[in-house]
């Protein structure tokens, strides 16, 4: 029996098994073992040859835009950027990874048009997994959805999660430290549904004979094997809905209560044309909130203040990291710091590396001669 048929009879078996207390070690030893299984093919996959996708990453972040075949990805990262990604009406226009780059907010922001997904694209369909694994290298991902397929999104989330991308979530808090002897000690910060012996189970599963685990949320099965991989990108994202301009505004309502089927707030996705331009602006601004970026101003000896052109780091950054991230000599020659803007307690505050810089400080490094 192959790799595969494995697979589908596991996720038969976790299907066919209803959910109790009784059950529950059973089905935490069975999704364990699925996802070992999974980890197993899709490393066989990658090292199978093939064209692949892989694009190098570029600019300050980078976003995918995904979606199912002519949801109008390719026009809209057409009218973002410089790409000149092939549009048409047919499905399958885009064969292979399109890059462009977004200028928004002094940002370079790489947008990745990756080919049209369809169901089974995490088991390989199309070129599924070669195609998601471009996603899992993405700072935020856009879902493109057509306004009169608004369930498109349902199965979208399951191809990414197939593929071992979790979609709005932080990492499970769980640790484990394997030890030598003394079996598996379980100690939590918060009550458990699980019981011990399903979580013992779940990491006997995964190879764990000795270890200290700590659980520092309260963990379901799926979040406590995802705690044990370390295969799983976490990555936020956002909603845009296309192709507006086709519908008469009584349907408006239908489509808003579509979203909030799938937990989406209307008033937190963007509708947009792609092919008329419209909305495109309110879908920058929301990207930019979302990719957790900020803006350092460079106050440039002799030069004065640089508002043009930016440093852009991420959200949280300090002015070490910012001075990693210009590069040269100056981490090497670096004394302090001054900063004015909203890190700073007044203007020109003297600072060092440990200084977290906040969007739109302006910064002026003194470095040794």
């Amino acid at each position: 029996m192959g790799l595969e048929e494995e697979i589908e009879k596991i996720e038969d078996e976790i299907a066919n098994t209803p959910y109790n207390k009784s059950t529950e070690a059973h089905i935490g030893r069975l999704k364990s073992k699925l996802a070992e299984k999974k980890e197993k093919l899709q490393n066989q996959s990658s090292s199978g040859g093939g064209t692949g996708y892989s694009v190098e990453k570029h600019g300050d972040a980078t976003v995918a835009l995904v979606g199912f075949p002519s949801v109008g990805k390719s026009s809209l990262l057409n009218s973002l950027t410089n790409a000149e990604s092939e549009t048409g009406s047919y499905e399958f226009t885009t064969l292979d990874v399109n890059p462009g780059m977004l200028h928004h907010r002094g940002a370079n922001i790489q947008m990745l048009d990756v080919p049209g997904l369809i169901e089974g694209a995490a088991s390989g369909r199309g070129d599924g997994q070669q195609v998601l694994a471009v996603v899992r290298n993405a700072d935020l991902i856009v879902f493109v959805l057509s306004v009169f397929e608004i369930d498109q999104y349902d199965r979208l989330q399951e191809e990414l999660y197939d593929i071992n991308i979790r979609v709005d979530q932080k990492p499970p808090r769980v640790t484990v430290r394997p030890k030598i002897k003394d079996g598996i000690k379980i100690t939590s910060s918060t009550e458990q549904d699980l019981d011990e012996k399903t979580i013992s189970d779940v990491l006997r599963e995964h190879g764990y004979v000795n270890a200290d685990v700590n659980l520092q949320e309260n963990v379901s099965i799926d979040r406590l094997v995802d705690g044990l991989m370390e295969n799983r990108e976490y990555i936020p994202s956002i909603t845009c809905v296309n192709k507006v301009d086709l519908i008469e505004p009584s349907y408006k309502e239908t489509v808003d209560e579509q979203l909030r089927e799938r937990d989406l707030d209307p008033e937190e996705v963007t509708f947009i044309s792609a092919e008329k331009e419209k909305g495109l602006d309110a879908l920058k601004d929301r990207i930019w909130d979302n990719l957790g970026l900020i803006r350092v101003y460079m106050n440039k000896p002799g030069r004065g203040i640089d508002w043009e052109e930016p440093l852009v780091v991420e959200e949280g950054s300090t002015v070490g990291e910012a001075i990693e991230k210009l590069g040269g000599e100056m981490e090497e020659r670096f004394r302090f710091a001054r900063v004015t803007g909203p890190s700073a307690t007044h203007d020109e505050q003297q600072v060092g590396t440990e200084h977290v810089l906040e969007d739109e400080d302006v910064l002026k490094l003194i470095l040794r001669r």
